[in-house]
């Protein structure tokens, strides 16, 4: 499963909004503008996670975009299936063999408990700490 700039840029907006949780409306410019990202994409973003009702929109002058719940409440799962649609690595067939079919099933399972179990809380006060490798898994 590979997550798309959807879903990468998707993580971005929300946790732009979760770390100006309570201040008031964040415009989508200023995201843009700080994360060198095109306003114009992040527009096509907020629509189905407001949607969703993940975020909530404010008019006028000073309007933009506030979470609708607390970063608590909110999941990385969450902002993904809106954004990319269920979570499903490989596709499970019924004819396949049951030892494939179980471990398709369980590296699904794997990603959707890593997914469900990261809130936008965790992502916008992670600190880095250096210690982890890189790796590129194609699945």
């Amino acid at each position: 499963m590979k997550i798309s700039t959807k879903g990468r840029y998707g993580l971005t907006i929300m946790m732009a909004l979760a770390k100006k949780y309570g201040e008031g409306p964040v415009s989508l410019k200023s995201i843009a503008k700080e994360h060198n990202l095109s306003e114009h994409y992040l527009e096509q973003l907020i629509a189905p996670l407001r949607n969703a009702m993940l975020v909530k929109s404010v008019r006028g002058a000073y309007g933009g975009y506030m979470l609708a719940k607390s970063a608590e409440e909110i999941t990385a799962g969450d902002i993904i299936r809106v954004l990319e649609g269920p979570i499903s690595p490989v596709e499970v067939m019924e004819n396949e063999e049951p030892a494939k079919r179980n471990l398709w099933i369980q590296i699904r399972d794997a990603v959707k408990e890593v997914l469900d179990n990261t809130t936008l809380h965790d992502l916008a006060t992670y600190e880095d700490k250096g210690d982890q490798e890189y790796f590129m898994f194609y699945i």
